[in-house]
């Protein structure tokens, strides 16, 4: 127990707000109210980061893409070579590296040498592993126009597809930018998460992809599926709340 005043109490007052103010009563000892508000105190940060994220994106996420479940069939989404590319014609490709980015994100642009490198790892054709960044962000630097010209001056050798009404993100439940999902021949997540154990390149001990999909071209499970991934929330357009005199 984090502290020993009464529980029934204790549950009492959290179901009733308006009453926690008098909660430190019940306390035997300084220590004991002390404990009770660092408590409360996390318990709004908590609740603070929570509006934050889910507030500042109206869309939030109803659907969350675990290890073991099938990928979202999506339909073609336009590159930045000027191609389309969805389910459909990815499905030669054995395993794909999906990964949710964008232009503004400071993780993603530290991650864009590293996807380069993964790509060129594997073979810049993408005919065993192919790298599916995706960009979701409602951001004007994450426009399609914006995302050719950051492609180009970065010379990127995997695709780049603009999600532009955000249907694949909220279809992944992806999060973050950047956040990984590995997709096997059967498109099932074997591994989501971080790229690596490292924000910082020259810190990088473990590549949590890399590991994945060598676990799948041995037939095999990876040793580790599910990370954290670092980085920026994706942006989704806030809803304008309708007024009181706004007509149905």
């Amino acid at each position: 127990m984090p502290y020993s005043c009464d529980r029934n109490r204790l549950s009492a007052n959290l179901r009733f707000f308006g009453k926690c103010w008098s909660f430190p009563k019940v306390c035997r000892s300084v220590r004991e109210r002390d404990s009770w508000f660092r408590n409360m105190a996390d318990l709004v940060r908590i609740a603070i980061a929570v509006l934050l994220l889910v507030g500042g994106r109206a869309d939030a996420q109803s659907v969350s893409l675990d290890v073991g479940d099938r990928a979202p069939v999506f339909d073609a989404l336009e590159g930045v070579d000027g191609e389309f590319y969805g389910t459909r014609e990815l499905e030669q490709t054995p395993i794909l590296v999906v990964c949710f980015t964008s232009n503004t994100c400071p993780y993603s642009v530290d991650y864009e040498d590293r996807l380069i490198a993964l790509q060129k790892k594997y073979g810049e054709a993408g005919r065993q592993v192919r790298v599916v960044a995706i960009n979701s962000n409602a951001t004007d630097g994450d426009s399609l126009k914006k995302m050719i010209d950051r492609a180009e001056d970065k010379a990127f050798n995997f695709l780049y597809l603009r999600d532009d009404d955000q249907l694949v993100a909220k279809a992944f439940g992806a999060i973050y930018t950047p956040e990984f999902f590995v997709l096997n021949r059967d498109r099932r997540v074997v591994y989501k998460g971080a790229l690596d154990d490292s924000s910082k390149a020259e810190n990088v001990t473990r590549s949590w992809v890399e590991l994945a999909i060598a676990a799948i071209q041995s037939g095999k499970t990876p040793e580790v599926t599910k990370t954290g991934a670092r980085g920026c929330a994706i942006r989704f357009p806030r809803r304008r709340r309708r007024k009181p005199d706004d007509k149905l």
